[in-house]
Order: C-alpha cells, then sequence, then structure tokens
C-alpha cells in the first residue's frame, strides 16, 4: 500500500484503539484506473483538505483506500442488527472501510469512511464492491440533505474505479468516500450487548457507551445516571431528525437498527427517495413488500429502533433488571411528545403561522391539510411554495381546498418565512434517474446541473423550473434498490 504525503491529512484510530474488539484491520482492494467523478469542493473547504491535493494520483489513493496516511490503519467495524424486524447477530463493514478519524478546523471530530472498497470478513456472500450509480445517488441526496439543514453524513467525493461490477449486467464500479460524526449505530451497541451476554462481561459495551457519550454526548457524562442520559440523548436526536426527514417528504427506505446513527446523522442512502404525491403508505424500496419503511411507518420504526437500543443498554442503566426496563421505558415514552413538538413547530412554520396561533388550531389546520392533500394526490414540496404564492395573491389552489385555504388565510400567514422553510428544489426521483443513467454512460452534467439547483433548495432561481416540477405523468411508480 503507498502512503498518502498529503500533510493536512492526519488520521486516528481511536475507534480501533478504543474498541479494538468491534475493528478488523483491513485494506481496499485495488482500483485498476481510477478516476474522479465528483469531489465536494465546499465540504473539502470546510474539513481544511487540499483539494488540488486530492486530484492527484495519492489524492485519489485515499478517497479509494489504496494510500492512506503513514500509520493509519483502516478498519472494518463490527456491529449487528435488526433488518426489516429480523435479528442478524453479525453484519458489519461488508463492504465497508474507516480509514480513520480526523480533527476539522472547528474542533470537530469526523470519521473518514468508504464504501465500495471491496470485500471484508463480514461480506457473507457479497462482492464487497460499488457501482456509480448508487454511490453518486449517496452525493446527490446527502449533499440535498445538507443544503436542507437536516443532519447528514457528507460525501467528500466519489471516484470510479475502472473496475465493472456485476449486477443485473456489467456496471462501473466506484467507491465513496464518506464524512461522518461517527459510524456509531443501534446495531453497535446490539453486538457489543450480545457480547456482554455471550461472556457475562459488560466491559465491551460499557467502553462503547463511554465511547459514544464522549465523541458524542459529553453532557451526558456528568449525568447522575450517565447510560440513562446517553439514551435520553439519543432519543430527542432521533426524535428531531425524524421529524426534520417528514417535514421535507423523505423516505429512507431502510431504518434497520444499523441504519440508525447514535450522533443522529442521517445514514446510508440506499433506497431513499422523496415522497412527490402525499401518501403516508408511500414505499420506494424494491423489498420492502410489506411497507414497514413507508413515509407514514417512520415514527413508529424509530421507536421500535430505539426500544431495541433500550435492550442492549439494559445492563448499564442499573443494576436491578426490572428497575432498568423500567427507566429505559419512562425514557422511550419521551420519544412521541418530542418527534410531535419538533413536526407541530416544522409544520406551523411550512403554513407561516405566527407564535400567538394557539396549538389547537394550528394542529388542526395541519390534520386537515394533510387529509386533503392525500384525497386530492397533490405534489407535497410544490403544494407548500405554491401556498406561498397563494398568500401574496399571485396564484389560487386548485382542488378541494376551498374552505381549508379561508380559514388559514385568516391566520394571516407570513409568505417569506414559508418559503425560508420550504424548499424548491428537492432530488425529484425522475431527475435523480435521468442523472445517474447519464453518470453511468460517462456523461457527469446533468450531476452538475442537479447540483446546482439543490445546493440552494430554498431559493428559487430562474432557468431551472424543470427542477422544481414534480415527474411527468409517464414516470410510474418508483422503486429504488439497496445498491449493494
Amino acid at each position: 500500500m503507498s502512503v498518502a504525503s498529503d500533510p493536512t491529512v492526519i488520521l486516528d484510530n481511536r475507534f480501533a484503539r478504543a474498541l479494538p474488539e468491534m475493528a478488523v484491520a483491513w485494506q481496499a482492494e485495488p482500483a485498476p484506473a481510477p478516476r474522479l467523478l465528483v469531489l465536494n469542493e465546499p465540504l473539502a473547504a470546510e474539513l481544511g483538505l487540499d483539494m488540488s491535493w486530492l486530484r492527484t494520483p495519492d489524492g485519489l489513493g485515499l478517497l479509494v483506500g489504496t494510500a492512506v496516511p503513514d500509520g493509519a490503519t483502516p478498519v472494518a467495524q463490527a456491529y449487528a442488527g435488526h433488518q426489516f424486524g429480523g435479528y442478524v447477530p453479525l453484519l458489519g463493514d461488508g463492504r465497508a472501510l474507516l480509514l480513520g478519524e480526523f480533527v476539522d478546523p472547528g474542533d470537530r471530530l469526523r470519521d473518514l469512511h468508504l464504501k465500495g472498497s471491496g470485500r471484508t470478513p463480514f461480506a457473507r456472500g457479497g462482492d464487497g464492491l460499488a457501482v456509480v450509480g448508487p454511490m453518486l445517488r449517496e452525493y446527490i441526496v446527502s449533499e440535498a440533505m445538507y443544503a436542507m439543514g437536516i443532519p447528514t453524513t457528507r460525501a467528500l467525493g466519489v471516484v470510479a474505479t475502472g473496475r465493472e461490477v456485476r449486477r443485473e449486467t456489467m456496471l462501473p464500479g466506484a467507491v465513496l468516500a464518506r464524512i461522518a460524526a461517527s459510524h456509531l449505530r443501534v446495531g453497535s451497541f446490539q453486538y457489543a450487548a450480545a457480547r456482554a451476554q455471550a461472556d457475562g462481561d459488560t466491559g465491551l459495551l460499557r467502553r462503547l457507551a463511554d465511547h459514544a457519550i464522549a465523541r458524542h454526548h459529553p453532557d451526558a457524562a456528568g449525568a447522575a445516571n450517565p447510560y440513562l442520559a446517553l439514551y435520553e440523548a439519543v432519543i430527542s436526536a432521533q426524535a428531531a431528525l425524524l421529524a426534520q426527514w417528514m417535514l421535507v417528504g423523505f423516505v429512507h427506505g431502510v431504518m434497520n437498527t444499523d441504519n440508525m446513527t447514535i450522533s443522529g446523522e442521517t445514514i446510508d442512502y440506499g433506497p431513499c427517495a422523496f415522497m412527490e404525491t402525499f401518501d403516508p403508505a408511500t414505499v420506494f424500496s424494491s423489498i420492502d413488500h410489506g411497507g414497514r419503511y413507508a413515509y407514514g411507518n417512520q415514527p413508529t420504526v424509530a421507536g421500535w429502533n430505539l426500544a431495541r437500543f433500550a435492550e442492549a443498554l439494559l445492563p448499564l442503566l442499573h443494576d436491578d433488571g426490572e428497575r432498568a426496563v423500567e427507566l429505559a421505558t419512562a425514557a422511550l415514552h419521551g420519544f412521541g411528545p418530542q418527534f410531535t413538538g419538533v413536526w407541530s413547530a416544522g409544520m406551523r412554520a411550512k403554513l407561516g403561522l405566527s407564535a400567538d396561533i394557539d396549538d389547537d388550531t394550528a394542529r388542526t389546520l395541519t390534520d386537515d391539510l394533510l387529509v386533503l392533500l392525500q384525497q386530492n394526490r397533490t405534489d407535497y414540496t410544490s403544494f407548500f411554495r405554491d401556498l406561498s404564492r397563494a398568500a401574496r395573491g399571485q396564484t389560487t389552489i386548485a382542488g378541494g381546498f376551498g374552505d381549508w385555504l379561508a380559514r388559514w388565510h385568516a391566520l394571516e400567514p407570513d409568505a417569506d418565512a414559508m418559503d425560508r422553510v420550504n424548499p424548491v428544489y428537492i432530488p425529484r426521483n425522475h431527475l435523480v434517474e435521468e442523472a445517474l443513467t447519464a453518470a453511468t454512460e460517462d456523461d457527469l452534467e446533468p450531476v452538475q446541473h442537479l447540483m446546482d439547483a439543490l445546493t440552494s433548495p430554498y431559493d428559487e432561481r430562474p432557468g431551472l423550473e424543470r427542477y422544481a416540477a414534480p415527474a411527468p405523468a409517464d414516470f410510474g411508480t418508483y422503486r429504488t434498490f439497496c445498491g449493494t
């Protein structure tokens, strides 16, 4: 393995040092002909990385894992997880590597992590590789989420490997370099808890919890019960995250426990998509046949995942098992109200309602609107921008909204405030597919044009009308895949 020489890239191995039982040292597979497809220049600048160096052969080597800084040891992380409700005791990074952690100019600790870098001991029969389309999907959607102010992991770059990868057909391979606050997941705790149960020793579980507290929720360290405080902090972070997803119509598609972070960042943009026609039953994942992860089910699933997190933490919450369950149950009961609080405040903002409108009025107005949106098969994103135009008297809202609109107008909504929280541009599914198809055929211009719109989602600009328009009628039912 050659060594990356950029002096600004100094990678530490904190995770592996703190939790060696959950880290397997490994190397990325060689990339026959690495070629940069996209580099997230704003993120690179934020991280203090040398953009010109990242474009060099050594820089590309870092982004595909074949050249890492001297002293760094890439590792595949171990974790467990419930996938579609079924427990898998060992999942882990089957096609991913944690290259290491570094401190950014804002004194924040970040992970540099790869997807598609080859088979690891956790690959479970997979080839460990990834292809251009799904890796660019993560880049597009995660940057759109970031631009909307929603906590997320971010893509630093996508590099074509020069290797053909067999899926249903042969497709061009790629590696995604991802930046995250960390890759600690509920599944990480499930893995440590299973080890504790098997060994009768909670040492690993306790060290993992201490690591998570120090990295993400340091205020918990000073609490009377630090591990209960950790649990409560994760509940709060996830309640806020889920509400923010729902407010912009985002459907994650694969909310397994191994895809729920301890930091509260969105992770794993596999079968994700944005709902267009409002319908709580909206499902995009090709394998979610029962609608477990439908748009409207996401808060319920998040609560279920957090209950699994509680089960993993029980040995740390209290020496008495029954008391531990009581503490966890009481904490989990806070998820629903916290989610509702963020959701309700967000809907108030989307509707331009002032703070002096009472909660009952705002709640009834919201509930009635959602019924009308579903009945009228209304485009969710477009509706709220049309609504702010209606507040200014610039347009009318067609369909059966007349009585509702009269009630809403009487509350004197703030159209400018609405435009600050209702995006014009989201990663609409037909546009994403158009861009990914072109990129697979080596044309990156559609990706670039789409990203130009998405990086300023609230600012309507001339010439970008097609990026604000719903899918054409002939686009059909949209299905996404896990991207393995």
